[in-house]
């Protein structure tokens, strides 16, 4: 297992080296000039001349990318061009926003995936099999943002059980914080869970068929310890890679989520850096959203190797 986490460690080297080059690249690509939107219209030649050696913006391409990646190798991912605040401080301000909202969805998607998808294995082609595939078709097919403004409006706006808006650090108040995450994880866990559900209901249907679980079951073993421990522990090699896909797909949906309960994470950042033309703040957050998700897979891969032996490397 070292071995596997070692090798994944050193590979994720030169993607990250490939991914700053890209973004690096497609930040210098952008139409309009930042400096007019820092300094506006009415600023003279002179001054904008002023502003964007002050940038460095006058500096060549490879000159600008190799002294930005010798910062940021010493986490120094440069500063924003609009209010002189460091790109990794703004970033990991308002990281946990997001990635509260991110786990607490997965969570909710493992719980009601995982629960929706064995009871509908258990029972094919039945109304439970019928009911669970129908909620995970219409899970499927609802955009996740128009769920969370459904969900706001009947218990936020109507009932008052939640807040509609806003985000509370779990540090300060974790009744609060649990309260302002429940309906935007909803909206994106439930979603999500439709199609771990049919996955889950794949993959156990599957297994069950299996002459290992007949030989099982003819030994005189209970139900739940031969559906947990031997048929669902081998359902869920497929489903892991799975999860980890909608993880990725998770972290996503939360920033556009979090623009609908205006919840101050990395999606508003990212929206009003592209609005901006912040080129630092732009290129930090790619960076460091990259590092979660290579970090998820390196975790999913982990967790691949505990459950399927034949994943390690030898």
């Amino acid at each position: 297992m070292i071995k596997l986490v070692g090798q994944r460690l050193l590979a994720m080297v030169p993607l990250l080296l490939i991914v700053s080059i890209l973004t690096f690249s497609f930040t210098a690509l952008l139409p309009s000039d930042p400096v007019d939107l820092i300094i506006g219209d009415r600023g003279s030649n002179e001054q904008h001349e002023q502003v964007r050696e002050r940038l460095g913006l006058n500096d060549p391409f490879v000159t600008r990318y190799l002294d930005w990646l010798g910062r940021a190798v010493q986490g120094d991912l440069g500063t924003s061009f609009f209010n002189s605040v460091r790109v990794t401080d703004a970033v990991l301000l308002r990281m946990p926003a997001t990635l509260s909202l991110t786990f607490a969805s997965v969570l909710i998607s493992v719980v009601v995936g995982l629960g929706a998808g064995v009871a509908a294995a258990l029972r094919p082609r039945s109304w439970i099999d019928r009911l669970a595939t129908f909620g995970a078709t219409i899970g499927q097919a609802i955009p996740n943002f128009w769920f969370g403004l459904i969900l706001a409006s009947v218990f936020a706006v109507t009932l008052r059980w939640f807040p509609a808006t806003g985000y509370v650090p779990l540090g300060e108040n974790p009744l609060g914080w649990l309260l302002s995450i429940t309906l935007p994880a909803l909206a994106l866990g439930l979603s999500t869970s439709a199609a771990l559900a049919r996955q889950v209901r794949s993959a156990m249907v599957g297994v069950l068929q299996q002459d290992y679980i007949r030989a099982a079951r003819a030994q005189g073993l209970s139900s739940r310890r031969v559906i947990f421990r031997h048929a669902l522990k081998n359902a869920l090699v497929p489903v892991v890679t799975v999860l980890s896909f909608q993880i990725t797909v998770l972290l996503g949906g939360a920033l556009i989520v979090e623009q609908v309960y205006a919840i101050n994470g990395i999606g508003s950042l990212a929206i009003a850096a592209v609005r901006q033309q912040d080129i630092p703040m732009i290129q930090g957050i790619v960076l460091i959203l990259v590092l979660v998700v290579m970090g998820v897979q390196l975790a999913t891969d982990i967790v691949y190797g505990l459950i399927n032996p034949k994943a390690r490397p030898a």
